[in-house]
């Protein structure tokens, strides 16, 4: 990675207070997952609201283009 250990274990504490990533220990070995609830919360937050508009406008030019604008929605 280009990193050094410690780097990585500071960056991997960051990601852990965050709740980021969850730990799972297997005897010695500590395991680290993505903890995808906080990023769907994000997602549902920030960039959700976005692509609704984005979405709702590229339908828009589908219909447009397809010559479908006398339709119902």
């Amino acid at each position: 990675m280009g990193m050094t250990r410690q780097a990585v274990t500071q960056h991997l504490q960051k990601l852990e207070q965050a709740n980021l990533v969850t730990i799972v220990w297997q005897g010695r070995e500590k395991l680290h997952y993505l903890n995808p609830v906080p990023l769907q919360d994000i997602y549902d937050r920030w960039i959700g609201k976005f692509e609704r508009n984005r979405l709702g406008a590229l339908r828009d030019l589908k219909r447009r283009l397809e010559g479908d604008d006398d339709e119902k929605a």
